[in-house]
């Protein structure tokens, strides 16, 4: 409910003056009665109409209060909308080799990945968004859905141990981890399709190089934003060695003119991310970039909605008058 003349609420102010003077004012104007002693009547129950003799004074202001709203023009509105979203295709490519457990992101450059890329994923919910890992090889985690939940889950649950145990070749397969997304796209019926492509390292496993992997992508219209996550020396990486863990420092060896020209050759951007506030901001600006398109047609009716207010304040100015001059009437 809206009002159209919200300026006459200031008349409700008018009521302050008028419970002083009703409190503290009036009653020095009302007839009395001197009696010698009133001790017969201190402990006298109070009768119904005792009870009630403030009532009027409560009626008259709330019909006062309803006659405020009347002037204010209380209004009501139906409405409709159609909006239609185009959402953006997105796969996610993130690096899970060892070299993820470096310390120099807190508390790892893994959880820190796998931390900001969850708060993108929530961030966009009329989007498909799949998930595709990669160390020594590549395979989809997830493949594109809405149901982000899910999706949330599974990303929470890589871990980079599953190249440490085996399960796959450890190593760097940029160009494969890049394929396999981009093999996840090509059917896509969607304007837009996006690969954001997370690693902390330079190729040097796969049967397929980044560049053929990133031309693939630009003959099939998907922008590829590469991020390359690492600071720019040397960076802690914990080591189990009988029974305990020691930390030894890696370089960091980012191949970053191969990430630049993956991002310029399918008209993406290259970022780098050498701490967590960078890397937050860099997915920040992805969503800035890739924003859905959304038309939205709406339509509304005003209807006045004074009748019930003013009904109401008839009835209590009605029942105030029956109280005061029947019920509770005065002599003198």
């Amino acid at each position: 409910m809206e009002f159209a003349n919200k300026e006459y609420f200031l008349l409700l102010l008018l009521l302050i003056p008028y419970l002083l003077w009703y409190f503290l004012y009036r009653k020095r104007s009302e007839p009395t009665l001197r009696m010698s002693d009133t001790f017969a009547y201190r402990f006298a129950p109070k009768s119904w109409r005792i009870r009630i003799m403030n009532l009027p004074m409560l009626l008259r202001c709330v019909t006062y209060i309803l006659m405020v709203i009347v002037l204010a023009r209380p209004q009501t509105y139906n409405a409709w909308d159609s909006r239609t979203v185009e959402g953006i295709d997105i796969m996610l490519a993130m690096d899970v080799s060892t070299s993820m457990l470096a310390e120099d992101l807190r508390p790892n450059r893994m959880e820190a990945a796998k931390s900001v890329a969850g708060e993108f994923i929530a961030g966009r919910p009329d989007d498909n968004i799949g998930l595709t890992i990669f160390a020594g090889e590549a395979f989809t985690q997830c493949p594109m859905t809405t149901d982000h939940t899910s999706l949330i889950n599974l990303l929470q649950n890589v871990r980079t141990d599953i190249a440490a145990s085996g399960l796959i070749s450890n190593g760097t397969a940029v160009g494969m981890g890049l394929a396999s997304a981009v093999s996840r796209l090509k059917d896509s019926k969607a304007k837009s399709k996006v690969v954001i492509l997370l690693t902390d390292g330079s190729n040097n496993m796969g049967d397929i190089s980044p560049m053929t992997a990133a031309n693939i992508a630009k003959s099939l219209g998907i922008r590829v934003y590469t991020i390359g996550v690492g600071t720019n020396k040397v960076a802690p990486v914990p080591m189990i060695v009988a029974g305990g863990v020691q930390y030894v420092n890696y370089p960091v060896e980012i191949d970053t003119k191969t990430l630049s020209d993956i991002a310029s050759t399918t008209d993406g951007n290259f970022y780098r991310a050498t701490n967590n506030r960078e890397l937050k901001q860099i997915y920040k600006d992805i969503d800035k970039l890739e924003k859905s398109k959304m038309n939205v047609k709406k339509f509304s009716k005003r209807y006045e909605a004074y009748l019930p207010f003013a009904l109401a304040a008839f009835l209590c100015l009605l029942t105030e008058i029956i109280l005061r001059t029947m019920v509770l009437r005065r002599i003198p």
